[in-house]
């Protein structure tokens, strides 16, 4: 429940025990609570003999590639990535950039309560090296042409990605308004960045910019701004970078993707496979279908040529390079429309005994049916609250809102 220094050292020295190179790099978010939570995690490495590469505030995207390009162990990174600036939390990459599967997760937790040391002499070092993120931008930057001509507004958080996104935007273009762009362990993700689409809106027109771009605490996640305040979500960036990446049969999205989408894609030939929420689950299909691209609506992108993970800077200056390179706005580069969507979540006391409840599986099918091909329903547990989310989607709004309503006072019934 809670995420201590001596709980990190622990899962520090509790991952030494898998590591063959003997070599971790680590990175963290703005949080205040990050210096002494990468400290730990470096230190439970270091006590088991593993030498620790630490870059300081990196982005959750940067560390995935330093992982690979490194030659590491692991990477880890020290992030609670949209989240309240109080909390925070641990991630690990695997060597080849992916996030460490379930297996591996469970292994490390059972080994947290028997820490290891080695001799004074066989300790690992600690390397502080934040230098090493040239590497990364300069791999977003090494194939992009000059974006000169387009007027940029870019959030930024207060998180991970302050210094990487002046580093690379002001390389390729004269006219970019950074705001909250400041690292601030106080400020990160407070009223600002992705999960604030609105005040982006706002910039945009204030601006009279031609594009907009908001990333999350670690900025592994983006959402975009159209040039008339619009805001561009997961699905429609996805449906832009699908126009121009060749050889595309299909593209990975979540349950949450929206039936428009899918039905835009249908009439370009490539199919939507519906991974479970989660970008690990996204990029597991992926690899599985070998799908070029996937992501979530709430922005979590994965370029598979270019990215293991979500990569929000990354899938930024690509938007902006796609709009310099057809001369259009970035509106006129999506022509469907989604399907209007209702989101409702209900508290209850029990969500797994109501989601498993007959009369309500029997309601989600009766509905279902009567959508036809012409919207979804879903109904899931919150993965961290007592809370069953509700989503309907139909081509009449009405129609969604309507059959939400009658989901949501079941489930209210069947709570009491």
């Amino acid at each position: 429940e809670e995420l201590t220094p001596s709980l990190a050292f622990k899962c520090g020295n509790s991952l030494s025990r898998f590591c063959y190179n003997k070599k971790v790099v680590i990175g963290r978010d703005s949080r205040t609570s990050g210096d002494i939570l990468s400290l730990s995690v470096t230190n439970g490495l270091i006590d088991n003999g593993v030498t620790v590469i630490d870059v300081g505030i990196a982005s959750t995207p940067s560390i995935a590639f330093l992982t690979r390009f490194l030659d590491c162990d692991y990477g880890v990174v020290i992030s609670a990535s949209h989240n309240p600036p109080m909390y925070n939390g641990i991630k690990i990459f695997d060597k080849d950039g992916y996030k460490i599967n379930e297996q591996l997760e469970n292994e490390i937790e059972r080994k947290l309560m028997i820490p290891l040391s080695q001799d004074y002499d066989k300790i690992g070092k600690y390397l502080y090296r934040p230098s090493y993120l040239k590497y990364y931008t300069e791999d977003i930057v090494k194939n992009i042409q000059s974006i000169d001509g387009l007027k940029i507004v870019v959030d930024l958080a207060n998180g991970a990605c302050c210094k990487l996104a002046h580093n690379v935007f002001n390389r390729i273009s004269k006219d970019v308004v950074f705001v909250n762009d400041k690292p601030s362990g106080l400020k990160i993700n407070d009223r600002c960045g992705a999960l604030y689409p609105q005040n982006l809106s706002s910039l945009v027109k204030k601006y009279n910019a031609d594009i907009g771009f908001a990333f999350d605490g670690d900025a592994d996640r983006i959402i975009a701004c159209d040039e008339n305040g619009k805001i561009v979500d997961g699905d429609e960036i996805l449906y832009i970078l699908s126009k121009f990446e060749e050889n595309i049969s299909s593209i990975v999205g979540t349950t949450l993707s929206n039936k428009g989408f899918e039905l835009a894609l249908e009439e370009k030939g490539i199919k939507l496979i519906r991974a479970d929420v989660g970008d690990k689950y996204v990029i597991e299909l992926m690899r599985k279908n070998g799908s070029p691209l996937g992501g979530e609506p709430s922005g979590h992108i994965i370029i598979k040529s270019h990215s293991t993970t979500g990569d929000g800077l990354l899938v930024a200056v690509r938007l902006a390079q796609i709009c310099k390179m057809s001369g259009k706005k970035l509106s006129k580069l999506i022509d469907y429309t989604p399907f209007p969507q209702v989101n409702i979540n209900v508290s209850v006391v029990d969500k797994f005994r109501i989601l498993n409840s007959e009369k309500l599986t029997s309601e989600i099918l009766n509905i279902q049916k009567q959508f036809k091909n012409n919207g979804r329903v879903l109904v899931r547990a919150s993965g961290t609250e007592n809370k069953i989310r509700v989503m309907c989607e139909h081509i009449n709004k009405g129609e969604a809102l309507a059959k939400a309503k009658d989901l949501e006072n079941l489930i209210l019934q069947l709570n009491r």
